[in-house]
């Protein structure tokens, strides 16, 4: 078994947690901004393909102290890491984080590790120097108290592409952050869903996931598969078995609405493509539509409750990349009326306002700081608006 972290937003953590014991790992550990877990080989696929709230999925290749740079260098260069990468594959240190610790300077450490990490690969594989060119590992440093983690990217691109969002209109929430939230919230696809904000669809899409039981990575590949420990006869096993989970049948009462006709005629199309991948097909292939997320052209305070409870969740404008402050401050305000418009509904608005509560007038039941992408958030919690 290996040891995996799998990092996600801070906040995020409670989510994640529980996405990784629904799937059956073992090890289940919440940190910071993380979730420490362990995995076999086919265990690495479903955790890439099947979490939804998980930014990246990183296998710890070593763990040691080092409180000099020669300890860094020489426990680098221990590291196994012919095990992982294959000959001729390049080396980036993608990312170094260290916290109070003796080392400090990023770039130094990043040239001890990569340089450590080169003349262990060079000696195990008859190479002179390893190539600047072509596929490259990709490994993060991070260094806690003087205990230093070497961790390989399995992920390539961040899981938060998803591969149905073309585009991500003017605010885009994070496709995991989105999820996070329904996570949090509690949302089961028997309840009706409603975004009155819904801008490029992400809140309602990643719902109709959840309904359709679709892993969210279906349709994309990863690094893994390029590294000695991927396996792509147990990717392909992996897919299958996700792509066999999927389920069309339940009836979705899933809804989005946005001011902007550009907006919603981007969720639309997202949402197409969402549900494109959970048949597997290309996109430009057509077949029988599953009931999709309902989105439509309206201003927010015109909304309504299609039924009698659901969850009224929603991403409202911060007053940065759309508008400005007051105005985001009097949605806020606006929110109230609209609220009234859903009784018996709960709902749950993030926005990086943390006096959100003051302009809404009411105390939320629970609030939560969460990160959307290098955004400081708050989700609000309400049981009943």
């Amino acid at each position: 078994m290996e040891q995996i972290i799998a990092l996600c937003g801070i906040g995020a953590e409670k989510a994640l947690s529980q996405e990784l014991k629904k799937l059956g790992f073992p090890g289940v550990e919440p940190g910071f901004g993380k979730v420490r877990f362990s995995s076999d080989p086919e265990g690495l696929y479903r955790a890439l393909m099947g979490l939804r709230s998980a930014d990246r999925v990183l296998l710890e290749i070593a763990s040691f102290r080092a409180d000099t740079f020669d300890a860094l260098f020489e426990g680098t260069e221990a590291a196994p890491w012919e095990n992982f990468i294959p000959k001729n594959m390049g080396l980036r240190i993608a990312k170094v984080r260290t916290n109070r610790s003796v080392l400090g300077a990023e770039t130094s450490i990043q040239a001890v590790v990569h340089k450590a990490g080169a003349t262990r690969l060079c000696r195990r594989q008859g190479l002179t120097r390893l190539p600047d060119y072509g596929k490259t590992a990709a490994l993060r440093v991070y260094i806690e108290k003087n205990q230093v983690s070497l961790l390989l990217d399995l992920a390539g691109e961040p899981l938060f592409k998803r591969g149905y969002r073309s585009e991500g209109g003017l605010a885009p929430l994070r496709e995991t952050t989105a999820a996070a939230l329904l996570l949090l919230a509690g949302w089961r696809r028997k309840f009706p869903l409603y975004d009155p904000f819904c801008g490029s669809g992400t809140l309602a899409i990643e719902a109709a996931l959840f309904a359709w039981d679709m892993a969210p990575g279906l349709g994309r590949s990863f690094a893994l598969s390029d590294l000695l420990i991927g396996n792509r006869d147990l990717e392909r096993k992996v897919r299958e078995n996700f792509l066999q989970k999927i389920n069309f049948s339940p009836i979705i009462r899933i809804y989005g609405s946005d001011a902007d006709s550009r907006s919603v005629a981007l969720a639309k199309a997202n949402a197409e493509r969402a549900y494109e991948l959970a048949r597997g097909l290309p996109v430009s292939e057509r077949g029988v539509r599953a009931g999709l997320p309902d989105f439509r052209t309206l201003s927010f305070d015109r909304a309504v409750a299609p039924a009698g409870e659901g969850l009224l969740i929603t991403n409202p404008p911060y007053g940065k990349r759309l508008g400005d402050l007051k105005t985001a401050e009097q949605t806020y305000q606006a929110l109230r009326a609209l609220a009234s418009g859903f009784p018996g509904w709960k709902a749950g608005i993030i926005t990086d306002h943390p006096g959100f509560e003051s302009f809404f007038g009411r105390k939320a039941d629970s609030c939560r700081e969460i990160t959307n992408g290098a955004i400081r958030s708050y989700f609000f919690q309400y049981n009943k608006v």
